[in-house]
């Protein structure tokens, strides 16, 4: 696995191509944008996308998806929504790490499931965890949840990807590990709203309970696992994301807790939060299945259905006591 091709040249893309770096490894970045390709190539930066950020000089940049033909190793880093437009351009049998945090909201597919789709002949595997762009590129320490079904293929990734700071957890729960990373992302827009709002740490520590609850209900019913949600790929994401400045999606609901709309907010910033597409396709997964997931619901309100964040709210303070621990409830 020397050559390794990254599919998307955002911030976290770019990191990851220093991260193969560090590993030992050819590092390769194909970007739609031809302007973030001549950057890289010439300049060694991604001012767009990673400003601050002194790339390897090796690092190489291309608009040309096809050079993933030529790839050991293929780490899909473009944002969720646009993830099947590019799978279904590449034809590879090699290992397919999806970099990717989110459900696709046309269809309410998983990440693991486009790919089945658009690239039958490669092999998957989910790269998750608390992972802010900028901390990995700066090389400060960083551990992730590497999950595939099989195991031979994921002990060569992580042989592969692994460095003294960026340190690879082998599971072996894709399903749990992607949809942990994908409804954190809906979680912090609920958390940033909290900050928004200034209603207190205590609110943001409940939600985040409360939420790794929905997280749990709805990766079990898919058919994760529970202990996928104890881990770098469900709590360790969740709780970064809820909490760090950096986070795209926390930080756009503090905006919508300070008053500011959603279509305003968007369009000051070129990189995506995920959890503005991903809520509604949660929330139609957890529908077809009969699992209850309010915060996630209290946020696709919000955003998609025209609902007011002080009626979202007293609509979850609203709700009826339960126990804790209840099956089904929250």
């Amino acid at each position: 696995m020397q050559r390794v091709f990254i599919v998307g040249a955002g911030a976290w893309g770019t990191a990851l191509s220093l991260v193969a770096r560090r590993a030992g490894r050819e590092a390769t970045i194909w970007s739609y944008e031809d302007e973030v390709a001549r950057d890289i190539i010439e300049r060694h930066e991604n001012p767009t996308y990673l400003p601050g950020v002194t790339l390897d000089a090796s690092v190489r940049a291309t608009a040309d998806l096809t050079e993933a033909a030529r790839a050991d190793v293929i780490l899909l880093a473009v944002p969720a929504q646009f993830l099947r437009d590019v799978a279904r351009k590449i034809r590879t049998s090699a290992p397919v790490v999806i970099c990717a945090k989110g459900i696709e909201q046309a269809s309410g597919a998983l990440m693991t499931e486009i790919c089945a789709q658009e690239m039958p002949g490669a092999k998957p595997a989910v790269l998750s965890g608390p992972t802010f762009a900028h901390e990995v590129a700066r090389g400060l320490p960083t551990a992730v949840t590497l999950a595939t079904n099989d195991a031979a293929l994921g002990r060569a990734l992580v042989e592969a990807l692994g460095s003294k700071t960026f340190r690879p957890y082998l599971g072996d729960d894709p399903v749990g590990a992607e949809l942990g990373g994908a409804v954190k992302n809906v979680l912090a827009i609920a958390c940033g709203v909290v900050e928004g709002r200034g209603m207190g740490e205590n609110a943001r520590a409940a939600l985040i309970t409360r939420g790794l609850a929905e997280m749990t209900r709805l990766a079990v019913a898919n058919g994760g696992r529970a202990e996928t949600m104890m881990g770098l790929a469900g709590l360790g994401d969740l709780a970064l994301t809820c909490t760090g400045a950096r986070s795209r999606n926390y930080s756009l609901g503090v905006a919508l807790g300070k008053g500011q709309t959603l279509e305003s907010i968007l369009a000051g910033r070129r990189s995506v939060a995920e959890g503005v597409a991903t809520a509604p396709a949660v929330l139609a997964r957890a529908a077809r299945l009969g699992v209850e997931m309010p915060i996630s619901r209290a946020v696709d309100a919000i955003l998609h259905r025209g609902a007011s964040i002080d009626d979202a709210i007293e609509a979850l303070l609203s709700r009826p006591f339960r126990a804790e621990v209840s099956e089904g409830t929250s």
